[in-house]
């Protein structure tokens, strides 16, 4: 299990460096100069020199690249171009605050469509699962900023059950106002991981009840406790790939969601940062997602060795 982890750090590595080169090469991309844009306008050449020389941007492209690399990992991020704060305090806080709702929204996902998905692969060809496999269809086609829209009309507007927008007051633990605010997003961000993951569990435990070790172990007369624990061990690896991926996908894809619900998560400070040309944020905001991204799924990969010793090979 060890020599497994170690090759796949080793194999993640270079996905690492490439990602930091990507965000790296944002930074020049910029239709102005980064030096002009910590200046004001009209400032002498003599200034732009200066701080080009104090951050560096007068040195050779790698050089450049190997010091901001060495300030990332120190977990600093550089200045914001528009509020001239440390970008390290505004992001870690929005990713935060998208943890807070990515993580139950996830966990909301996976255990109804791991549920439903269960439950219509049971039931094939009966009217639950046409039911469940209708909500799995919804889940993926629907677009979430819709139902986000639908959700604030009907539930904030109409009947007025819960707040429309923001997070309520901050603290831990959760209180009861500080839940009413999470409602509505996490409801919306756990429509897509529900049907993604519903019709992987549907189509992983059919294809592992037709193996023939299931037949086996009926005509053995195992008890069903005992065979429902080999369905699964044969298709969590499977499920596990998908859990992961979706994960990552809930973190880095709620920019729309954050706007309509106005949380302040990662995907507002970037919709931001976007709008305002703040390069800095952005680049940052991309890497520590990618990261992340990245992480998670190195995470499931171990995660699926340790269930199935046949993926260590």
């Amino acid at each position: 299990m060890l020599q497994f982890l170690i090759r796949r750090v080793i194999q993640v590595m270079p996905i690492l460096v490439g990602i930091s080169l990507i965000t790296f090469a944002l930074i020049h991309m910029m239709p102005r100069n980064i030096v002009d844009s910590m200046v004001p306008p009209g400032s002498p050449p003599s200034l732009r020199a200066e701080i080009a020389q104090i951050d560096g941007l007068d040195k050779p492209l790698w050089e450049q690249y190997l010091l901001w690399l060495h300030q990332v990992l120190h977990g600093n991020f550089g200045v914001s171009l528009v509020s001239g704060r440390p970008i390290g305090d505004a992001l870690f806080s929005a990713l935060l605050n998208s943890l807070q709702i990515t993580f139950f929204a996830a966990l909301v996902g996976f255990l109804l469509g791991i549920l439903f998905g269960a439950l219509a692969a049971v039931k094939k060809g009966r009217w639950q699962d046409s039911l469940f496999s209708l909500f799995f269809i919804a889940g993926i086609s629907v677009p979430p900023f819709w139902f986000a829209i639908l959700l604030v009309a009907i539930f904030a507007f109409d009947l007025n059950w819960v707040p429309a927008q923001g997070m309520g007051p901050e603290g831990w633990p959760l209180h009861w106002e500080q839940w009413r605010h999470m409602i509505l997003p996490i409801a919306t961000l756990s429509l897509i991981p529900m049907g993604v993951v519903g019709r992987i569990v549907r189509a992983a435990t059919l294809e592992a009840l037709s193996q023939e070790f299931v037949t086996a172990l009926v005509a053995k007369g195992m008890r069903m406790d005992v065979i429902r624990e080999h369905v699964v061990r044969n298709t969590a690896p499977q499920v596990l790939a998908v859990m992961g991926l979706q994960f990552g996908y809930l973190i880095s894809g709620s920019i729309l969601v954050d706007l309509v619900f106005n949380w302040p998560g990662t995907g507002k400070l970037l919709n931001q940062a976007i709008l305002s040309g703040d390069i800095p944020v952005i680049q940052a905001a991309v890497l520590l997602l990618s990261v992340i991204f990245v992480l998670v799924n190195l995470g499931v990969d171990t995660a699926q060795a340790i269930i199935d010793p046949r993926m260590r090979r």
